[in-house]
């Protein structure tokens, strides 16, 4: 009789553990990470009956099992890290696509307005009020450089916060993850603790949307690593991640792994999560985009300046700057990053633009060899030579120099240095006086009333370039070659399909001579002594003699004695050959050129950034689609195993009720035999 009621009270106390199970299971549906359970049981011990053989004693719970695929949840988690990395940079991309090709906020528009202006002015040069309006759309035009600029630079310090946020959120998870080990180990000894687990789990998938890891189990634990193999926790160790200042660039942080004695910087290698598609982005997308549009700023600036430079202003002067110098003291300063590893003490590298146009949109690693040496390796990774600050002149390098600035360097120094990163946030419009802008070419030619031949000749170029940003050099030199002229071209009589001419300067000595051929167009060289006040020439730092060159064109056949006479176009008001040279910079292809050529235009320039920047975008959209679907696809695979299905659970939940009531009914059964027995007695 006590073995049929201990077989109820066995199946009773079984199937109350499958209702519980099967209720925690209907409770926890909308619990995040977790794992469907389910109870198994096994039958009791078997008691001998004698000859007859054996009978059964009831069952027994033999465990509450998770219903688990590790392999399922890692997939999970990893798709989870690619799922937030690439919407992360699907997300910053198109925002940055979406400031720079619009036209309320990118640069396409006001450059274009600018030059319309230009035109506008060139046509009219004398015309103060049109030239009020270029300086005007000078000034629209450099401060849309200013704002694009200063949203990058948001762009850039958010990141920074973001990283330094998401740090505190990682290392909250990876305390967690290793409280959770202990709690693991030591409740494993009586049972298996699911739902720690479960929370477990949960914890890994939450840290691979913030940064990509990989998960190995020693002993019942979860080691957790980053990257290639840096431990963020070991067992029951959790080992923090601080965002901080880059030892190679202050102003972009990196992440660092901090272990008990020493740490690591580990943002080379970290990928995956919001982390790792905050960091695709900035050097994927936004520090290229950064670069790119502060060389087309300097190149706008510069090639406009050294243009203008090269004109007469309405004044009778060599021209000004429109726009402000790319080498201020701020600007040639700020385009080298000491490393944070540099010797204490240790000086810092100025960089001077000398070409802009051969400017490239990458960044620069320069590392010293000793005092003086250094190596220079461009961010795409090819070798820009071995160099020496003692150098004389000082090397070009992609259109810039280096030179000391500060206390002298020690071998092992480095340097990142980023000539064009801040040239949109640098640039300036700095003319107030529009007379000064220079329109007029500086020379003009004429040809003498008494010429009978058929010849005739363009209005010359200067080819000498000068120093717009140097008042004092540019002052000079308009003195020197202004007492230089007027030169008289005389030509003599054509003999044998050839015919000379002579320069004479003012007082009559010849200063050269040349020759060209008849009805044919020639293009002829011609450089004049640049001389002082005094009429003796100007020399040059090595005692050399100064002279200006400038270029036109002879074509026609010219009559024997027939002369030009090449002046300084000091009254040239009413010209505007220098404001149509400034004007034909719109389609010249002054940014990225080489020694080779090749090159594109201002216009075309930004159109390739924008270009660029919109394919990136349009790829990280892509990307960010197809991971949503991976992630989707691992998730409902996870699900389908343990997750709670609330159909099956409800069925189950009656199948055990039953099974209770059953066992119910046999201990009844069992009481009723039992009382039967004593009413016989």
């Amino acid at each position: 009789m006590a073995n049929l009621i201990n077989i109820g009270l066995s199946g009773l106390s079984t199937s109350q553990a499958a209702l519980t199970t099967t209720s925690n299971n209907i409770s926890n549906v909308g619990t995040a990470g977790y794992s469907r359970q389910s109870t198994v049981s096994n039958a009791g011990a078997l008691q001998s009956i004698g000859g007859a053989g054996y009978v059964g004693t009831g069952t027994t719970l033999a465990e509450v099992r998770r219903i688990y695929s590790s392999y399922l949840q890692n997939q999970v988690s990893s798709s989870t890290a690619l799922d937030s990395e690439a919407s992360t940079l699907s997300t910053n991309a198109a925002t940055l696509d979406s400031l720079l090709s619009d036209t309320s906020t990118g640069i396409t528009g006001v450059l274009s307005n600018f030059f319309k202006s230009l035109q506008t002015a060139a046509a009219t040069p004398s015309d103060t009020a049109s030239r009020q309006l270029l300086v005007t759309a000078a000034s629209t035009l450099s401060n849309r450089f200013n704002s694009v600029a200063s949203q990058i630079s948001s762009s850039n310090t958010d990141i920074n916060s973001q990283l330094t946020s998401l740090s505190d959120q990682v290392n909250t998870l990876s305390k967690s993850i290793a409280s959770l080990n202990q709690q693991i180990v030591s409740m494993s000894g009586t049972g298996t603790p699911n739902s720690l687990m479960d929370s477990r789990d949960e914890a890994v998938r939450q840290l691979n949307e913030l940064v990509g890891v990989t998960v190995q189990q020693r002993d019942g634990q979860y080691d957790v690593y980053l990257g290639t193999g840096q431990a963020l926790v070991s067992g029951t160790t959790a080992n923090s991640l601080t965002a901080q200042p880059s030892s190679s660039d202050p102003t972009q942080y990196g992440l660092t792994v901090n272990y008990a004695s020493y740490s690591t910087e580990v943002t080379s290698v970290v990928s995956g999560g919001k982390m790792g598609g905050l960091l695709r982005y900035r050097d994927e997308v936004l520090q290229p985009a950064q670069n790119e549009l502060g060389r087309l700023a300097i190149v706008v600036s510069d090639s406009i300046n050294s243009q203008l430079g090269q004109g007469v202003d309405a004044n009778g002067n060599f021209g000004s700057s429109l726009f402000s110098s790319a080498n201020s003291d701020t600007a040639v300063a700020g385009r080298s990053q000491a490393s944070a590893k540099n010797s204490a003490g240790s000086g810092n590298l100025g960089v001077t633009i000398t070409n802009s146009s051969a400017l490239t949109a990458y960044n620069y690693s320069v590392k010293f060899s000793d005092a003086n040496t250094y190596t220079v390796t461009r961010s795409d990774g090819t070798a820009m030579g071995s160099h020496s600050l003692t150098e004389d002149p000082a090397p070009s390098i992609d259109g810039f120099t280096l030179a000391l600035q500060g206390n002298a360097l020690s071998a092992g120094d480095s340097f990142t240095v980023s000539p064009t990163r801040n040239g949109a946030g640098e640039i300036k419009t700095t003319m107030t006086d529009v007379s000064k802008l220079a329109f007029s070419g500086p020379l003009a030619a004429t040809s003498s009333s008494g010429n009978s031949g058929t010849g005739s000749v363009t209005q010359p170029t200067l080819t000498t370039k000068l120093n717009v940003y140097d008042s004092t050099a540019l002052a000079q030199a308009q003195n020197g070659i202004e007492n230089g002229l007027p030169v008289k071209m005389v030509f003599g009589s054509a003999s044998n399909g050839s015919q000379g001419y002579t320069l004479y300067n003012a007082s009559g000595a010849s200063i050269g001579s040349g020759t060209i051929i008849p009805n044919q167009t020639n293009t002829l060289n011609v450089s004049v002594p640049m001389l002082d006040d005094s009429g003796n020439p100007m020399l040059d730092a090595n005692g050399t003699a100064m002279t200006a060159t400038f270029q036109m064109s002879v074509s026609g056949s010219p009559a024997a004695n027939d002369s030009y006479t090449v002046a300084f176009n000091s009254n040239g008001a009413s010209d505007n050959r220098n404001a149509t040279a400034v004007l034909g910079l719109q389609s010249s292809k002054t940014v990225g050129t080489t020694s080779g050529g090749g090159g594109v235009s201002m216009t075309g320039a930004y159109a390739k950034l924008v270009e660029d920047v919109g394919a990136k975008a349009a790829q990280a959209s892509g990307d960010a689609t197809a991971t949503a679907a991976v992630l989707s696809s691992a998730t409902e695979s996870r699900d389908s195993v343990a997750g709670v299905n609330l159909d099956e659970e409800a069925a189950d939940l009656v199948k055990f009720q039953q099974y209770y009531t059953a066992s119910s009914q046999i201990i009844k059964t069992a009481q009723e035999v039992f009382s039967t027995l004593l009413n016989a007695l």
